[in-house]
């Protein structure tokens, strides 16, 4: 992965997909999440989907949904993508989903992460991680940044998200 695009806006509605699409289309919700009248996306939400903080979102939460921006999509209106991290607005914390290099500087150029030996870092199944931060997707939670470029901050929390 390493090129991921996002989306946030205010759940509009959720609801199963439609059967046949999927074996166990119980499983998997479409999540209706718009950012102005014409600024709509859809996300599929499936059982392997990050949730930060593990919320419970419902319709009027403010999301952001990350997405896989050089996986295929369907040419439809609104955009519908599959969510690989949603994270519900929570007041004075951020989440960002990148890939991270040597310098722990994101993908984009925009976030630099300073480490203390309190940060904790983990898998997504909530285990910890003890390896290289170096070259990999990264969810980082955090609340201040420095208004340097690229702006530095000392993560609340850090996920790694190993490559399948």
């Amino acid at each position: 992965m390493g090129n991921f695009g996002s989306f946030t806006g205010t759940v509009m509605d959720i609801e199963d997909v439609p059967i046949g699409q999927h074996q166990e289309s119980d499983c998997y919700k479409i999540y209706t999440v718009e950012q102005a009248p014409d600024q709509i996306v859809r996300f599929t939400v499936s059982p392997t989907t990050y949730f930060t903080d593990q919320a419970v979102v419902m319709p009027g939460d403010t999301v952001t949904g990350f997405y896989d921006a050089d996986a295929p999509v369907i040419l439809i209106y609104p955009p519908q993508y599959s969510a690989l991290v949603m994270s519900k607005e929570v007041p004075g914390q951020f989440t960002t989903v990148a890939q991270f290099d040597e310098q722990l500087i994101s993908s984009d150029g925009s976030l630099q992460l300073l480490l203390d030996d309190d940060t904790p870092v983990f898998l997504p199944n909530g285990q910890p991680f003890n390896g290289s931060l170096a070259n990999r997707d990264l969810i980082v939670t955090y609340s201040r940044t420095t208004r340097s470029i690229p702006a530095q901050t000392t993560p609340s929390r850090i996920v790694v998200l190993c490559r399948q």
